[in-house]
């Protein structure tokens, strides 16, 4: 699913002495099958965008097109747009609510009017395809770990088939492997079923890895969007913006000012080894020996 959003605007507390703009003029295309990394301070305006994009809230201007179709336009079901554009929140004790694991996953494909049988098929789908086995089923979610509440949680939005999944900080306060195996599950999920991905991090070494393009949210505005590689090459304007680049990045740079040869542009650990390397392979080249 394809989305284009045209000069969306919206305020906090609309006539009130609390007014506050809170998104400034937003034009975004996002691709369908796309990985979008979405960052910015706190306030920046990344929560109130994304719950624009599956109608929780409702531009004050503006237009958001999913597959060419206005969701603002009369007639549109916002219901039906909540079943293509699922949501995750930061906190899965938010969405979880049922007796145990397995009703509380079959309980969207319910409310979107599939069967039973269907519904249980779909919640089995779901459930594996984030790595929960049976023994789980008929526990209940609020009897979990952190990290296995966030895979339900995935899994109750992936039971209703969306075509995006956005995803709001879902590996907040979990340890770096819990926060790596959902991240490794969801970049699997993004490969084999094609969804377009949003998600919203604060980990810049995280949206480096895994997003196509990275979204800078500062005031409510758009303040960059490119590649990672194009994103924190402005990684002194992020610095004023309350961000940071990810950590290789500053390696790199402080390579480069020992006089290395290196690619101040990497942006993961494995375009950064690969640069390395290449590095310290023409320096050991004897002189006048070409590769």
């Amino acid at each position: 699913m394809s989305i284009k959003i045209e000069n969306l605007n919206y305020i906090y507390g609309k006539g009130t002495a609390y007014e506050i703009k809170a998104l400034r003029d937003i034009n975004l295309t996002i691709e369908n099958g796309e990985f979008i990394g979405l960052i910015g301070h706190t306030g920046s305006g990344k929560s109130t965008l994304i719950q624009h994009l599956n109608g929780l809230l409702r531009a004050d201007s503006g237009a958001i097109y999913m597959d060419g179709e206005n969701i603002y336009q009369e007639g549109y079901s916002m219901k039906k747009l909540r079943g293509k554009v699922g949501l995750v929140f930061q906190y899965p004790e938010h969405q979880l609510f049922e007796v145990d694991v397995f009703s509380d996953v079959c309980f969207g494909p319910k409310n979107q009017g599939f069967t039973a049988k269907e519904a249980t098929e779909k919640a089995k789908l779901a459930l594996e395809s984030v790595g929960l086995s049976e023994e789980y089923y008929k526990q209940s979610p609020f009897e979990l770990s952190g990290g296995q509440k966030r895979r339900v949680a995935i899994a109750g939005v992936l039971a209703m088939e969306p075509d995006v999944l956005i995803l709001d900080e879902p590996m907040a306060g979990l340890d770096p492997k819990g926060r790596d195996e959902i991240l490794d599950e969801i970049a699997r999920l993004h490969r084999e079923r094609q969804l377009t991905i949003i998600l919203v991090s604060h980990s810049m070494e995280d949206v480096a890895k895994y997003a196509d393009r990275l979204i800078v949210m500062n005031k409510g505005s758009v303040q960059f969007l490119g590649t990672p590689r194009e994103v924190f090459a402005h990684y002194k304007e992020l610095e004023k913006m309350g961000l940071s680049a990810p950590q290789i990045t500053y390696l790199m740079h402080a390579l480069k000012k020992k006089g290395f040869s290196v690619d101040v542009a990497a942006a993961t650990i494995a375009e950064a080894k690969e640069s390395i390397l290449k590095c310290l392979r023409a320096d050991a080249q004897p002189e006048g020996v070409s590769e």
